[in-house]
């Protein structure tokens, strides 16, 4: 077997896309022209595969914060946050979140794949138990692979089945970590939250919620699925990003568990990544009080969104299961 022969069949499918004239890789922003529209290929476009579901990316408040942020301090940390890389921005920006959220502890990581890297492959290890929803994350993947543990899937957004699967676990049950997402970023539909959290209380099982493409999009507050469905409390660990909503790069898990500190203890990826910029730190910042304060723009955002999905509904083009940003 010669050495690339494992990436032959990407190759033949990448020339396959080729010869009809299509590159899904190649995408380039020639200009960014506003949080909606770009030119690429010379063509001035509309934006309508960006997570920027807030149009934060050019408010006015969030890049001036990161503009005096790399000027005061300067254009990156260039160590881990156990190293040199914990500035104070980072600090309050973890007490920010924890307010938020309204939960006891909170943890800023480099990015989102990364914080499902460092909770996942922290939690559990040889001997656990991880239950995952069959339509997770890639980045939630490849933490249940870091962490050693015995992953199993149980069909989409399924409490049925998720149940059936926790009882032949037997006693093993009561230490599983069940992970979810919050809204689903392959097909925008939303966790159904009130059953999965009943059947965890009947195991006794613990429970953790990527709320990547919830976080500024559902909820009173837009603290995303477990505030819409009212759960937050019965939720242990919500995992999230800063690049979508908040607008630019990051990720992060709050809890009630006092053990996440220990975390930082422990994960690996938290441990040998360098941390996240002072300017993405504070245009974070300025984005979490920015959802606080304006849920107009979330107001608007739904407005868009089910404008976009029964519009196209009725053109007759096949979508998700339901309305949603994603």
């Amino acid at each position: 077997m010669a050495f690339f022969d494992k990436l032959r069949p990407l190759a033949e499918a990448r020339q396959h896309l080729a010869d009809l004239g299509v590159d899904t890789i190649h995408v380039v922003m020639d200009e960014i022209l506003s949080a909606t529209e770009a030119v690429i290929n010379g063509r001035r476009s509309i934006l309508v595969g960006t997570n920027n579901y807030l149009g934060l990316t050019f408010d006015p408040a969030c890049i001036e914060a990161s503009c005096r942020a790399a000027r005061e301090e300067g254009t990156g940390t260039t160590g881990s946050r156990m190293a040199n890389g914990t500035l104070t921005g980072h600090v309050a920006l973890e007490k920010e979140l924890a307010a938020f959220y309204d939960q006891k502890e909170a943890i800023v990581f480099s990015t989102g794949f990364v914080a499902n890297l460092g909770m996942l492959s922290s939690l559990r290890g040889r001997g656990d138990v991880i239950l995952l929803d069959a339509d997770c994350h890639a980045s939630i993947y490849d933490g249940c692979r870091l962490s050693g543990a015995d992953f199993v899937r149980f069909r989409h957004n399924d409490a049925d089945h998720m149940d059936e699967r926790l009882r032949r676990l037997g006693d093993r049950a009561a230490n599983t970590l069940i992970v979810v997402e919050g809204i689903y970023s392959m097909f925008g539909d939303q966790a159904a939250l009130k059953e999965i959290v009943a059947v965890k209380n009947k195991y006794g099982a613990f429970l953790m919620v990527d709320e990547a493409h919830s976080l500024g999009v559902l909820g009173a507050h837009g603290r995303g699925c477990a505030e819409e469905a009212g759960v937050e409390n019965e939720v242990d660990f919500i995992v999230g990003t800063f690049s979508k909503s908040l607008a630019a790069i990051g990720g992060f898990c709050v809890s009630n568990h006092p053990e996440l500190e220990l975390i930082r203890y422990a994960s690996r990826p938290y441990i040998f990544t360098a941390s996240s910029s002072p300017s993405a730190i504070a245009s974070t910042r300025e984005a979490l009080k920015i959802i606080q304060h304006r849920p107009e723009l979330r107001q608007q955002l739904w407005e868009n969104a089910n404008q976009l999905y029964w519009g196209l509904q009725e053109l007759g083009y096949a979508l998700g299961p339901e309305p949603s940003p994603v």
